[in-house]
């Protein structure tokens, strides 16, 4: 029975499979027409094969990829790609588990893909994370170098994530940088988050196999579909950062009414990622960190996240926030915040435009200090 008669069968008509495909096309950044060939090439009666290699990780990228609801992992893997290792899902263990990934290589050298979950540790030889005997770091470079494409998926994999924080002592290192220092070309993208978001991945994996190339990456080699903007920019929020309210410090009145959380360390200024526009989890809004009233901690963004401390300010991109903020204090019945007042009349007005003038003085020292470290 191919794909298609399996979906219908369980009320998925073509035409919604078809919708949804289309959704992907829009998301990746796609012509809507793309809908099409992406349906075609899920339901193609070769499923694609995927390994999945499991490194220094905790299994919440696994875990992510449980609650995706379209498609669900039951028809990812078994329907649409063939999973035909990975350590946490395998059927069988010990050498069995091996047998299989080794014939799967053999038999699809050149057009597996290769999902990369955790950091690989190179000190001391790598021997810190061992599978069957093996070093992981010895099995990335066998595998990497006969993938048609490898997908470092969450943090640690895409730049060393947790296992890196200071002070390192396993030498935790992301999977494209072990690959380059051997000379493997294979191509790399980065899919970072703690976890990242399921469809992401899905989307990336969708667009290689239907046009059988990457999607546009950034410099870290993330693709751009997810991770082009800041988070700041389409974070809720983001109206009361430009109006100046604040969270001063957890479970003010502030914090209550769902200010902007940038004082307490919010990193979403210096992080990009789509956690606001995609959410978590398929429940609605609210779903992410900053939804829930926890500062974003850049955990998509290399030298970020597990690397800042949590409640730093951020540095902020593109946008000089004020060198002064207004204080948020108890104000009358019905008003959002009571703001202290510097003077009133005439007096008021001039001190305003000298305040307004200094500030924006502060704000170009700014900017040129930031295009001078730059």
């Amino acid at each position: 029975m191919d794909f298609m008669s399996v979906i219908e069968k369980q009320g998925v008509s073509r035409r919604d499979f078809v919708k949804f495909c289309t959704g992907v096309a829009v998301t990746l950044g796609l012509p809507v027409s793309m809908g099409e060939r992406i349906a075609e090439a899920a339901s193609s009666p070769k499923r694609p094969p995927v390994l999945w290699l499991s490194a220094q990780e905790c299994t919440g990228c696994t875990e992510t990829l449980l609650r995706t609801n379209h498609p669900t992992l039951e028809k990812l893997i078994l329907e649409l790609i063939s999973l035909d290792y990975h350590e946490t899902l395998n059927a069988g263990s010990g050498h069995q588990a091996e047998e299989a990934r080794l014939k799967s290589m053999k038999e699809n050298e050149g057009k597996y893909i290769l999902v990369v979950d955790g950091s690989i540790p190179v000190k001391d030889g790598g021997i810190y994370c061992k599978i069957g005997g093996q070093t992981v770091q010895s099995i990335l470079e066998d595998m990497g170098s006969k993938a048609a494409a490898v997908i470092a998926i969450g943090s640690c994999a895409s730049w060393g994530g947790v296992p890196s924080a200071d002070p390192n002592p396993t030498g935790a290192t992301p999977a494209h940088e072990v690959l380059k220092n051997k000379g493997i070309k294979t191509p790399v993208i980065n899919i970072p988050g703690c976890p990242p978001n399921p469809y992401n991945f899905l989307s990336t994996v969708l667009y290689f196999l239907t046009l059988k190339k990457l999607p546009e990456l950034d410099d870290q080699g993330r693709p751009k579909f997810a991770y082009g903007r800041l988070i700041h920019e389409n974070c809720e929020r983001r109206p009361h950062f430009d109006a100046g309210r604040f969270a001063n410090q957890f479970g003010d009145e502030g914090h209550r009414k769902g200010y902007c959380l940038y004082k307490l360390g919010c990193k979403g200024p210096e992080t990009h990622a789509n956690c606001p526009v995609i959410l978590f989890n398929d429940i609605g809004a609210g779903a992410w960190p900053v939804g829930t009233g926890h500062p974003c901690f850049g955990c998509t963004e290399k030298g970020v996240g597990f690397t800042l401390p949590l409640h730093s300010p951020a540095r902020p991109k593109y946008i000089t926030p004020p060198a002064l903020f207004d204080e948020v204090l108890p104000g009358k019945e019905g008003a959002s915040s009571g703001i202290k007042s510097l003077a009133t009349g005439v007096a008021g007005v001039a001190i305003g435009a000298a305040g307004a003038a200094m500030l924006t003085g502060l704000g170009k020292k700014d900017d040129e200090k930031q295009d001078k470290e730059e």
